[in-house]
């Protein structure tokens, strides 16, 4: 039984179908793959032709059967491998420049103040780090716990550590012998080398983190002086200790997000980073001043200036501006006197006036300080 595409084909039997513009036979397409592929075979493609057939009746257009030779089909599978492997290489590649810059703070000052690079050759924990960090632990929290329970509290922070530790260490770098010792199989020495960076960072370390008075010495000495109930050195001791521990654990437990990540700023710390890179770094000012010339500088003149407002001139303290415009107006000195009344419109020259509330105001970025502002003028000023 003869079909209708039979006799279609027997009115069609050697009339060549018209090539449309946009179409390309096999051969044609097996000769392209050949040509960029060496592993294509070198025999030419087998020439013919598919026939398309066209129904007057029928919109449609069977598509053109095409096959490829073997060689054809292996170089396909390994332009498929290649881009594979070269999109998995980009992707490896972004992932790391990601990581990198995901190690730098996103904040400009905090790029300029600490560093993102590391020497893992450099020596850290040595003789020297344990003699001076033992030294100004205990002559720190002494000192600072002596002078807790006076009028006027003397305290020795992070920063006279800092100061201190720098000459400290170079001149043990300079004196203490380089011979090496050996013990349980460990070879150490009294003087690795140059005092460096990481040691200095480590002594302030020891010093800063018993420098404050601990948290539970208050419950301490208020139950013992008036309540006349003493705890006892053990548990006093062991009160202390426990008190301080939970502070260190959750200070660990949160490290991980307030600590770890780049995009968190500590302003405080930067002024002791800073100060550090000084020491140990050369880094210039405008191509004229060194960082350790400017420290100097400084230094020199905040310590000369310091005795100007507290002895020669003690008015440069306070200086009231509502007192000095109306000196006879009650309520005018009772907003403006610093002592005795509200203190606005108050300005002063005196450093140790400037960072005796809220420490260095350097360390804080500006938002921040004005935030402390609004809330000083909100509290004190309004509602008190």
């Amino acid at each position: 039984m003869r079909s209708p595409i039979d006799d279609a084909a027997e009115d069609h039997p050697s009339t060549p179908r018209q090539r449309r513009p946009n179409e390309i036979d096999e051969a044609e397409i097996s000769g392209i793959l050949s040509m960029h592929f060496s592993s294509a075979s070198q025999s030419p493609a087998p020439e013919h032709q598919s026939k398309q057939l066209s129904f007057p009746d029928s919109d449609a257009t069977p598509a053109p059967d095409i096959r490829l030779d073997p060689g054809a089909k292996e170089g396909l599978e390994l332009m498929a491998t290649n881009e594979t492997d070269s999109g998995d290489e980009k992707q490896t590649v972004t992932k790391h420049t990601a990581d990198d810059e995901e190690e730098d703070s996103p904040y400009e000052v905090v790029r300029h103040s600490v560093s993102n690079k590391d020497d893992p050759s450099m020596y850290s924990l040595t003789f020297r780090v344990w003699l001076l960090g033992t030294v100004f632990t205990g002559v720190l929290s002494f000192v600072n716990q002596f002078f807790f329970y006076r009028q006027n509290q003397l305290s020795l922070g992070g920063s006279v550590v800092q100061l201190l530790a720098f000459p400290a260490g170079y001149v043990l770098s300079r004196v203490l012998p380089r011979r090496k010792f050996t013990t349980f199989g460990w070879s150490w020495t009294l003087n690795p080398g140059p005092f460096n960076i990481k040691e200095h960072v480590l002594i302030s370390i020891f010093a800063t983190a018993s420098s404050g008075s601990p948290y539970a010495i208050d419950v301490v000495t208020i139950k013992k002086i008036w309540y006349k109930s003493d705890l006892g050195f053990v548990a006093s001791l062991l009160f202390i200790l426990t008190s301080q521990i939970m502070g260190y654990s959750f200070a660990g437990l949160a490290r991980k997000f307030l600590v770890y990540p780049a995009a968190m700023i500590w302003p405080a710390s930067l002024i002791s980073v800073t100060l550090f890179r000084t020491f140990h770094e050369v880094q210039n000012f405008g191509g004229r001043v060194s960082r350790t010339k400017m420290f100097w500088i400084c230094f020199i003149g905040s310590f000369v200036w310091y005795f100007v407002p507290n002895f020669l001139i003690p008015a440069l303290s306070y200086i009231a501006l509502l007192c000095y415009v109306a000196p006879n107006n009650v309520i005018a000195n009772q907003l403006g006197d610093s002592y005795n009344g509200l203190g606005m419109l108050n300005f002063t020259l005196d450093w140790s006036t400037i960072s005796s509330n809220m420490g260095s105001p350097i360390a804080y970025p500006w938002i921040m300080a004005c935030n402390l502002f609004a809330g000083f003028v909100v509290v004190m000023w309004i509602i008190t």
